[in-house]
């Protein structure tokens, strides 16, 4: 009996925890960049309610393109529902939870009329156990038609690099991976129809 009331506890605590963590954010925006670049980019995440690190990733993600002449804004989702103009390359920055992305990512990709044959960048975040949460977000923005051109996964718990043996804290290599990887992203296109 005992057994039997501590499994129920611990499911509706966990119920409970789900609950929480996936629900609605607040809407903030922040503009990376020159509004008037030719590249524009919409990075969109759901803040996880306990620590900014999808927050710092996409900021970071947003400073590396706005570095190679991009103008990039970085939203939560409930923002992103209120945008009606077109980008040139959407960023979904989901956190993992029950080793799948957050309800509130999905949602969007799901009910998003702008992804077909759009770039696309995927960007899932957890403590360490991503890999199925990373392909479900790839299938669902390919369900989308959207044109995959990066997903990448960064962790809280994880090394996000084993080679760096130092004291350098994970989460700034994982910041540091972010911006490197836009930088990447922001090179490979400078015209209109370049991917």
């Amino acid at each position: 009996m005992i057994f039997l009331k501590t499994a129920l506890g611990l499911a509706l605590f966990w119920i409970a925890l789900t609950l929480v963590v996936q629900s609605s954010s607040n809407e903030k925006i922040n503009q990376f960049g020159s509004a008037e670049e030719s590249n524009t980019a919409l990075i969109i995440y759901d803040p996880d309610p306990f620590y900014n690190f999808d927050e710092q990733i996409c900021t970071n993600f947003a400073e590396g393109l706005s570095a190679e002449g991009w103008s990039a804004k970085v939203m939560t989702v409930s923002s992103a529902y209120k945008i009606k103009e077109e980008f040139d390359l959407y960023v979904f920055c989901a956190n993992t939870y029950n080793f799948a992305p957050d309800w509130a990512i999905s949602n969007y990709i799901r009910n998003h009329i702008y992804l077909e044959n759009k770039p696309v960048i995927a960007i899932t975040l957890g403590a360490g156990t991503t890999d199925r949460a990373q392909k479900i977000l790839e299938k669902k923005l390919a369900a989308k038609e959207g044109r995959l051109i990066g997903s990448e996964a960064y962790w809280l718990m994880r090394p996000n690099d084993e080679s760096i043996t130092d004291d350098t804290p994970n989460i700034e290599i994982a910041l540091d991976k972010a911006k490197q990887f836009g930088q990447s992203i922001g090179k490979q296109r400078l015209g209109a129809n370049d991917f």
